[in-house]
């Protein structure tokens, strides 16, 4: 029901056609404040019933426009609930979504379609380095108007803000295809992230002697990206670590570890995920097709969290080493917050290095 603007402009689902299973979709518009990245990014969008009149004081554009305006195809009067049920049991398919093809060719151009093996990473990632955020513009915190608005900072449109603490830890943080939420929650937690593209080696990383390096989520199968593999293995044990979704599959694989393809992957914004060490359970935001083999992880690597609902590896650690990811989004956008304190341990993490060092 909510969210739908931050998953077509993820581009973790880039190479995808999404569907939503909330019977109406667009109530509440889209506006340029809350998008994950510069442009949409799944193939096309699926939904039961379009809301034609979008209401909400912050909308800027209807669906339906923000899509067109994209380029992005959209078709409603699916069953999407019934899609679900059928995806659940014959797993993820490849589809068409066309008004170009005739019934013949849209099937062909489905069975043509590709997923596996192939390197998404490429189509979404930095094409050169940058600095996010120095100044701390982008990253502020929106808050409702009536929380205190004295307290942060309002725009014309009676957007408030909060303001954002000084950046006191030097990271980096690989792109593969990352959402803006991470780059604001790291400058909120006190990093000044410098983002490079996805093929950059460790080499010119390590040159630049930051305090962590961060790998991000994106699209695709984690096994093609044997680039990011070869990197990380060189980082890991020279800087703090910490990867989330794809980043987290790129860290197992660098350690030594496999992935599988999920049958239909995990999806949306009501994933349990325990925490094996403390016994808490979070509910998390998960959009990935791919899982870590648990039996393939060396003897050094622990697996700290695992999904309730099919026990697949949702977290691990080096047992050693300042080194940790997760599966899921701990930023989520827009919610769950649950696992949000993940930024807050990486800072933790880095700081305790720093110190030894």
């Amino acid at each position: 029901m909510t969210g739908y603007q931050e998953v077509v402009t993820d581009p973790s689902y880039r190479g995808q056609i999404v569907a939503m299973t909330a019977p109406q979709i667009g109530n509440y518009g889209t506006n340029t404040l809350d998008v994950e990245s510069g442009t949409p990014h799944v193939r096309a969008f699926v939904i039961e019933e379009l809301s034609t009149v979008p209401s909400n004081w912050r909308s800027e554009f209807s669906l339906s426009d923000f899509l067109a305006r994209n380029g992005i195809p959209g078709i409603e009067g699916i069953d999407t609930r019934a899609l679900t049920r059928h995806l659940r049991t014959r797993g993820a398919l490849r589809a068409a979504v066309t008004t170009e093809l005739d019934e013949a060719g849209a099937v062909a151009a489905a069975r043509g379609a590709a997923y596996d093996g192939v390197d998404f990473v490429q189509e979404v990632t930095a094409t050169k380095p940058y600095t996010w955020d120095a100044d701390g513009t982008l990253s502020r915190e929106w808050v409702q108007a009536t929380a205190q608005p004295s307290e942060g900072e309002a725009d014309a449109t009676g957007n408030v803000f909060l303001p954002v603490a000084p950046a006191r830890r030097r990271i980096v943080a690989y792109d593969f295809g990352m959402k803006k939420n991470i780059l604001r929650l790291l400058r909120r937690h006190g990093f000044e992230v410098e983002v490079v593209p996805a093929r950059t080696p460790a080499a010119d990383v390590l040159a630049r002697d930051p305090d962590g390096v961060f790998l991000s989520n994106g699209p695709g199968d984690p096994a093609a990206l044997t680039y990011a593999h070869a990197a990380v293995r060189e980082i890991v044990g020279r800087k703090p670590l910490f990867g989330i979704c794809l980043g987290h599959q790129v860290l197992g694989l660098a350690l030594g570890g496999s992935t599988f393809k999920l049958k239909f992957g995990h999806r949306g914004a009501n994933q349990p995920v325990k925490d094996l060490r403390t016994g808490r359970i979070a509910i998390t935001s998960q959009n990935h097709g791919y899982a870590l083999d648990p039996d393939s992880l060396p003897a050094e690597v622990e697996v700290t969290h695992v999904n309730l609902n099919d026990g697949t590896v949702a977290g691990i650690a080096h047992r050693s080493l300042p080194v940790f990811s997760v599966q899921y989004h701990p930023e989520a956008s827009p919610g769950p917050r649950d696992a949000e304190y993940f930024f807050a341990q990486f800072a933790k993490t880095v700081d305790e290095t720093k110190a030894r060092c």
